[in-house]
């Protein structure tokens, strides 16, 4: 809804060219401190005291030799414990019935076919598949009932390790159930496909499947959230925002090299979602992301992810840092995919292009040449919106509703180099206002970029195109 002039996610965007800042210096990777680095070990918790210390929320590997958990129903019955069972999953819990927490075993059911066609399994191939799980108020009724046994490490808020998994209450009905759908990734991944994979492909991925919508009854996986209300305590996004307003943004090549003690904080999992999102909803990397998990298993999954994307390494990385200096709830990573192909200069003194409203930046295929003048002017009547009805805006913007401190609607334009190296900030960020026409003077030589300034989670219900003229002084 566009005439509104607060945005989805509750807060007021940073003007794009102020979020640039604040993603950083333009190091490389290797080149800033480390936060968490750590390698990839694929074996796993192999003694009981490496169990004890392994401190992620789950296992990285099936466990072969640590067998389930054997329950005395009389005996959990006495510690006030219940049970409720469902195809894919037995949970006991100490909480009273409620309508939410009654419906978690269906939940799960629901969710289990969805991830199975997400890696490619036939579920009927595993129709005795079946989880285990605890949700516990009260931590101790478990031990005593011998349903949280000594050899599970400690956590803060879930556990899985193999068949099996425990979590504690949670403040809202969406988060407890975003956890239990988490720690089901985690006992899929490691009992069907052998592991998880390292740290950043192992939380991105259970937090990809977990994140849902609920309603009526009916679950959806793999869900992008339009606003906090739909997601409350989640957070993924607001920690987002937050850290790039703090000058913490992470870079992609640091959260590939994640630790599994970095999960001791909430922080990283809100990064892995985010990379797993940009990777699994770009048409361009999404079949090279949704093969990954054939190699979970291998103890160089990092550098065959590296090796799968080497050639669009750089754009990738580009990419990143565009979403995350505009991460907003409801982000829209298909419409702001970008086409980096290099343009071509003009072949006469002028040229006619067109761009549509309801994408991100788009490549003219235009190259500017650099301490040359070009003239540009936009002509166009195009929709921003439809509720409470149609909102038509021309390349001038509309000033009842700002967007990173530009009118909303009001063309944009940037110069992007043919050769940006890795590391540095994406020249997208910092664009110039074209309006109606302005005057531009690359002082690098690149290819044109144009769009229309608007949400990237707003991008849907517009419609219509901005003619551009192009012309070299």
């Amino acid at each position: 809804m566009k005439m509104s002039l607060s945005y989805r996610s509750g807060r007021v965007a940073l003007p794009v060219a102020l979020a640039a800042m604040l993603l950083g210096s333009g190091l490389d990777a290797a080149e800033r401190p480390s936060r968490g680095k750590g390698k990839f070990q694929p074996s796993g918790p192999s003694s009981l005291a490496d169990l004890m210390g392994h401190r992620a929320d789950a296992a990285n590997r099936l466990m072969p030799d640590v067998p389930r958990v054997k329950i005395d129903e009389a005996r959990v019955a006495r510690e006030g414990i219940r049970k409720l069972a469902g195809r894919r999953l037995v949970l006991y819990t100490d909480l009273p019935s409620s309508p939410e927490i009654d419906a978690l075993p269906d939940a799960f059911d629901q969710a289990f076919p969805q991830w199975c066609a997400y890696f490619g399994i036939d579920p009927a191939d595993h129709a005795d598949w079946r989880m285990t799980g605890s949700l516990m108020r009260e931590k101790v009724r478990f031990v005593d009932a011998g349903l949280l046994p000594k050899n599970v490490p400690s956590f803060q808020n879930g556990y899985c390790r193999n068949y099996e998994l425990w979590l504690f209450e949670q403040p809202t009905d969406y988060y407890r159930r975003h956890l239990l759908l988490h720690e089901g990734v985690h006992g899929l991944m490691n009992t069907l496909l052998g592991g998880c994979g390292p740290p950043w492909y192992m939380e991105g991925t259970a937090e990809l499947l977990s994140t849902h919508r609920w309603q009526d009854g009916r679950l959806t996986v793999n869900h992008m959230p339009i606003d906090r209300d739909e997601v409350p305590h989640w957070g993924r996004v607001r920690i987002i925002q937050d850290e790039v307003a703090q000058r913490r943004a992470m870079r992609l090549p640091e959260v590939v090299e994640y630790s599994y003690s970095a999960h001791l904080n909430v922080e990283p999992y809100a990064w892995c979602w985010a990379a797993a999102v940009l990777m699994d909803r770009h048409p361009a990397y999404q079949d090279r992301f949704r093969q990954l998990f054939r190699n979970v298993l291998q103890p160089d999954f990092n550098e065959r992810f590296h090796a799968a994307f080497k050639d669009d390494w750089q754009p990738l990385c580009e990419q990143w840092q565009l979403m995350i200096a505009s991460m907003e709830y409801g982000y829209d990573v298909a419409r702001t995919a970008i086409d980096f192909t290099p343009g071509e200069p003009l072949a006469s003194d002028r040229l006619e292009t067109s761009i549509a409203a309801d994408r991100g930046w788009q490549n003219t295929g235009i190259r500017l040449e650099s301490e040359t003048g070009y003239r540009i002017r936009a002509a166009g009547r195009y929709q921003l919106g439809t509720e409470p009805q149609t909102w038509w805006c021309e390349p001038g913007g509309v000033t009842i509703r700002y967007y990173g401190g530009r009118p909303l609607g009001i063309l944009m334009a940037a110069v992007r180099p043919d050769n940006v190296k890795n590391g540095s900030v994406s020249p997208l960020l910092f664009p110039a206002t074209v309006g109606l026409g302005t005057r531009l003077t690359p002082k690098t030589s690149g290819t044109l970029y144009l769009k229309i300034n608007d949400s990237p989670a707003e991008l849907a219900d517009n419609a219509g195109q901005v003619r551009v003229l192009v012309e070299r002084e």
